[in-house]
């Protein structure tokens, strides 16, 4: 949540807010707040105004691994969505994911309640850096690495930024490998290799910025993440200028 926001529900005026910004009397985990518009989370960092305590909501952070089928929603009439996989009894009012995969596409999906850190993750200044497990119907060769390396040109004219493959193994029918992107043009994925002559045929997001997908997490099953990872979101805060 937005710093401004987390002092307003404490009564605190925007008078206040301004005059001890500038006297250095906001203090998130020791140091001075540098913007009220900043995102902080009370669960992970400890927020004082001049000298009190401030308390708040804390966040909610989930893994989930996506299965093909599920649709990146909060709600649909007739797909299933991946807040639907939640338990029933966890409020999912103000979930959403953090960015969009696609229907047939599983894997990696950071779920949350914080709104601001969403936005931040996303967006191209930070470059936040996505990784995917790739099968294709037909053979990768060292020049298709060349290229992805140099920024795929779509037939529209779109010049990806550049991009990292690794071939896994290679065959007329069937090849294998890893594509790491920091961007997230619609389809991007597919239409890469479809730029280079073969055709996506699964498609898996196994990394997105520092996360893993947990190799014990089935198919549509979630899990909070746990302190090492939320260790990761605090340092995303502390970026989050």
């Amino acid at each position: 949540m937005r710093l401004d926001q987390l002092l307003a529900a404490n009564h605190i005026s925007r008078k206040k807010m301004k005059q001890s910004l500038l006297q250095k009397q906001i203090l998130v985990d020791g140091k001075p707040a540098y913007k009220l518009s900043q995102n902080v989370d009370t669960g992970l960092q400890q927020i004082t105004f001049q000298g009190k305590h401030v308390s708040g909501p804390a966040h909610r952070y989930y893994m989930l691994n996506k299965p093909s089928g599920a649709v990146t929603a909060n709600r649909d009439a007739e797909k299933l969505t991946v807040l639907d996989l939640l338990d029933k009894e966890i409020e999912k009012e103000n979930l959403y994911s953090i960015g969009r995969l696609d229907r047939d596409t599983e894997g990696l999906l950071l779920i949350t309640d914080n709104g601001p850190l969403g936005f931040q993750l996303l967006h191209p200044q930070y470059h936040v850096e996505k990784t995917y497990y790739v099968e294709v119907n037909g053979p990768l060769t060292s020049q298709d690495k060349i290229a992805f390396q140099e920024g795929i040109r779509f037939l529209d004219g779109t010049i990806c930024q550049p991009a990292q493959l690794s071939i896994l193994s290679s065959s007329s029918s069937l090849s294998r490998a890893t594509v790491k992107i920091s961007e997230g043009k619609f389809h991007q994925i597919k239409k890469m290799f479809l730029a280079v002559g073969v055709k996506v045929t699964y498609l898996k997001r196994i990394q997105f910025g520092d996360f893993t997908l947990d190799p014990d997490l089935a198919k549509g099953d979630y899990r909070a993440l746990n302190q090492e990872e939320l260790e990761i979101i605090k340092e995303y805060l502390e970026k989050s200028r």
